[in-house]
């Protein structure tokens, strides 16, 4: 038969090329590819093109054992250099200056090393300090580089629908100081904090398309607006792709600690001391001495803190009538402030020699006009209740629990009055914690707060 009229019986086979024996010893680039694919995630490695696969057979192969030196890991030839293959990893060995992806979206599995964020963000709220705050911990330990943010957000300052100051004067110096104090104590451990003034739906989401994060780390807050404030930052991440972790560290009792869920939370105060009576208190989270440095991406400008006058405020409201500062403009926010007020207050309980008041043995705590007027470094997040907590069990000679009462005092005046500054940080946790059960959207035929059975004034 003549072969033009022929048909092969697979007509794939007129596409196939001739296959040529060749002398060269079998090149082990697939077995290379195979072991890499086990210690980096797939999008480090790039697909190998057909050049590759016909370069010489390479005589140096190095192949890193820890994943934070594979910035140059590469298969090198001593001949025709342009036709090496070359695999290069986006983690540098210095990962403070390494240089961002246009897509830095990666899984976020902590026991893998993929799960290390490239760039994130940590909004700061009532958490204005560096000790005890495990969101900028936990996104220092999980992040290559870690933007600290805080927003001025309009709606918290201006006029309310009856009139008055959302933010008086007063509290919004307080506020700027703190800020103040927070970017100081950052600048000291080799990072910063980037200020803006705008709602923080919207200068969170710019702030991470620009430095190209991928998640964003935050403490809960327990009021309605601010929960719903929340709701709107994670619809937005959302749709961006970048995660949001929140976290807990407003109160001396964790939330993941409670003895009961927080829907079946006792209504008043008796029932919660009993139920978490007993109940461990975690141990402080000290402050780191260095910092992850800002993300390199986006040359973002730290902005300016602004002043009263800025958010809409006359600051001759902080003046009193005869022009003088009014007495509560003593009270300097921030965190620096905080912790000296409270190592001084321990220290002046310690030195205080045992006497009984004018009503006998009904003692009362120390301090300036009998408190320690702390709670406005408490609420501002400038103090942990945790670290307080901490710092007055040291002034105690006998242990005491926050969850005891007043009248369980210690063997001296110094001790019942530290155990009444113990119990009141119970009661903060109590009021914060059935905020939190009743703010809840998804709370609907709840039933409202009882009085609190056998409280003490």
């Amino acid at each position: 038969m003549d072969s033009k009229s022929q048909t092969p019986e697979n007509p794939e086979a007129q596409n196939q090329l001739p296959i040529v024996p060749s002398n060269k010893p079998p090149l082990p680039t697939a077995s290379i590819s195979l072991s890499l694919s086990t210690i980096l995630p797939t999008q480090f490695l790039l697909p190998p093109k057909l050049s590759s696969l016909l370069a010489p057979h390479p005589n140096k192969v190095k192949i890193p054992s820890q994943i934070p030196s594979l910035s140059h890991l590469s298969l090198s030839s001593s001949s025709f250099s342009p036709a090496k293959p070359s695999f290069k990893s986006t983690v540098s060995s210095n990962p403070l200056q390494s240089p961002l992806p246009l897509n830095p979206r990666r899984p976020s599995d902590p026991s893998n090393a993929a799960g290390i964020h490239r760039a994130s963000i940590v909004w700061f709220r009532n958490d204005l300090r560096v000790h005890d705050n495990e969101s900028l911990n936990s996104a220092n330990n999980e992040s290559i580089s870690v933007l600290p943010v805080y927003c001025f957000d309009p709606r918290d300052y201006g006029k309310s629908l009856s009139g008055f100051d959302k933010t008086g004067p007063h509290r919004a110096r307080f506020v700027i100081e703190s800020v103040s104090d927070l970017k100081k104590n950052l600048q000291a451990r080799g990072s910063d904090l980037v200020v803006r003034i705008g709602k923080p739906e919207t200068v969170l989401v710019e702030l991470a398309k620009e430095i190209g994060a991928d998640a964003v780390y935050a403490h809960r807050e327990v009021s309605h607006d601010e929960v719903k404030a929340e709701e709107r930052i994670e619809a937005a991440m959302k749709d961006e792709g970048v995660e949001m972790k929140y976290l807990w560290g407003s109160t001396l009792y964790h939330v993941d600690d409670l003895p009961f869920k927080m829907q079946e939370m006792p209504t008043n105060y008796g029932g919660f001391k009993e139920g978490v009576k007993g109940l461990e208190i975690r141990k402080t989270i000290a402050a780191l001495d260095q910092l992850r440095g800002l993300p390199t991406r986006g040359n973002l400008e730290p902005g300016e803190i602004p002043s009263v006058v800025d958010l809409g405020l006359n600051p001759s409201a902080t003046m009193g009538q005869d022009e003088k500062p009014a007495a509560n403009a003593s009270l300097v926010g921030g965190e620096t402030e905080a912790l000296q007020r409270l190592t001084k207050f321990a220290a002046e309980c310690r030195a205080r020699p045992d006497k009984e008041t004018k009503i006998g043995n009904n003692n009362s705590i120390y301090g300036a006009n009998f408190s320690c007027k702390i709670s406005p470094w408490l609420a501002m997040g400038c103090l942990s209740p945790r670290m307080m907590f901490d710092e007055l069990k040291k002034s105690v000679s006998r242990t005491i629990s926050a969850a005891s009462s007043p009248k369980e005092g210690g063997s001296s005046q110094s001790d019942t009055g530290l155990n009444w500054l113990m119990y009141e940080l119970l009661w903060r946790d109590f009021f914060r914690f059935i905020t939190k059960k009743y703010s809840d959207a998804r709370q609907q035929n709840a039933a409202p707060v009882t009085a609190c059975a056998g409280a003490t004034a």
